[in-house]
């Protein structure tokens, strides 16, 4: 299946929360429940001394967090039985490929000095991030060493090495793989390392992470050969049209995946309002705003605890706050069935955005008929859509679902409605 038809509705497996892959198959059921069809996990290579999962001492060894006593690192097969569950299960593994730096410790430094980035002294660069509200502000990450992908002076033998860790996992059969700061990471790189994996395997998928880098840097990946971009959403209020804007610049590059939240940010339920009416909003427009689709492990039970890569346990579960699996489930069902949820489409705005509520269209790419989607910006009152206010071509609509509801109720569009506190309302 190519990545225009696929669908990618990927729940993300903590490893931290989980322990030992031995028990990452006793989620498997859970997670088809809710009808995805990928497992996304976080790095489960040997890290450095810093213990993050993105500080990657060894990527041909396994964290020992991850396995039992006696357990050998070098000894990949808990790995692979969990990706032969997976895939029985009907479900892609998705990987994480963190190449643009690795641990500050990793023996790489040693044996290939010149893969490595150097600061004005001659010693290892670390990577650093200048906050852009206030250029004093830098933080440096100690723990991890630059990659040098562009002007390494022995840069083929690098580049091969990259190639030799992705067809590692791809014999193993991972067919996904979560590009971790795609655009620190040169666009000619990508580019030979995704043709050959998929000349290897060609039902191979690239996902660039590329969250919070600016405009020119994600055009720098375009004809890189990735099959899906993470989008920004999570973040929009509904109050300026800039979700929408950058949504059509990015599209020519490749379809986009939403979330409403990751495990980079803090837990939708752990902010204002916090709320159960909250937690589905955000994930229902998540769903219907790109082709694919992200949620992390924990949100269907309203999860508060913020995910950590660093010092996580699996005492950071929290407790059911809700459940949610059932009306996750008719979502992401309805994703995949509904034609225009599933595609990237094209978004505009039917009213202005100081509304109180706010319509959209999503048109097609593919000659379908559009969707409407009319959405609640107060998450703690209830507003009044008045007739004159519902556009004509929501009113030409065949049907209204209020998706907010377990189950969902359909009916005739009405003439006037009551939005409740956050509710979105969708019209085919």
């Amino acid at each position: 299946m190519s990545s225009s038809d696929f669908i990618p509705v990927i729940y993300n497996l903590f490893p931290r929360h989980l322990g030992p892959v031995d028990a990452w198959s006793a989620v498997i059921p859970h997670i088809r429940e809710m009808s995805f069809n990928a497992v996304f996990v976080n790095p489960f290579h040997e890290t450095g001394f810093s213990g993050s999962l993105y500080a990657i001492k060894n990527y041909f060894r396994l964290n020992t967090l991850f396995l039992r006593k006696g357990q050998d690192p070098a000894d990949f097969t808990p790995i692979k039985k969990f990706i032969r569950d997976c895939r029985t299960a009907g479900l892609d593994m998705v990987m994480d490929l963190v190449i643009n730096h690795t641990a500050a410790d990793s023996p790489l430094i040693k044996e290939h000095p010149s893969w490595y980035k150097r600061d004005p002294s001659g010693e290892v660069a670390h990577p650093y991030a200048v906050d852009p509200g206030d250029p004093g502000k830098v933080t440096v990450w100690g723990d991890l060493a630059s990659i040098d992908n562009e002007h390494s002076g022995d840069r083929q033998n690098l580049w091969n090495y990259w190639d030799r860790l992705v067809d590692f996992y791809q014999e193993m059969g991972i067919r996904g793989f979560r590009c971790d700061a795609a655009y620190q990471v040169p666009a000619a790189l990508w580019q030979w390392l995704i043709g050959r994996a998929k000349n290897r395997f060609p039902d191979s998928r690239f996902y660039a992470e590329t969250l919070g880098c600016r405009l020119d840097q994600v055009e720098a990946l375009r004809g890189s050969g990735f099959d899906f971009l993470f989008n920004s959403v999570k973040w929009w209020n509904g109050e300026a049209s800039w979700a929408l804007d950058q949504h059509a610049a990015f599209k020519p590059i490749a379809p986009s995946i939403a979330f409403a939240e990751s495990h980079d940010t803090e837990r939708l339920a752990s902010v204002r309002p916090g709320t159960e009416a909250a937690q589905k909003a955000r994930y229902a427009f998540a769903a219907f705003f790109a082709q694919g689709l992200l949620m992390t492990a924990g949100f269907e039970y309203g999860a508060v605890t913020r995910m950590d890569v660093v010092r996580g346990t699996p005492s950071d579960v929290d407790r059911k706050k809700w459940d949610l699996t059932k009306w996750i489930a008719k979502i992401n069902e309805l994703k995949l069935r509904e034609p225009v949820l599933g595609e990237e489409g094209s978004w505009t705005a039917l009213c202005e955005y100081d509304r109180q509520y706010l319509f959209l269209k999503k048109t097609s790419d593919k000659g379908r008929q559009p969707v409407y989607v009319c959405l609640n910006k107060n998450a703690a009152e209830c507003v009044t859509v008045d007739t004159p206010a519902i556009p004509q071509e929501v009113r030409q609509c065949r049907k209204s679902l209020q998706v907010m509801t377990e189950p969902f109720i359909e009916d005739e569009v009405p003439e006037a409605f009551l939005l409740d506190p956050a509710e979105i309302v969708l019209f085919m």
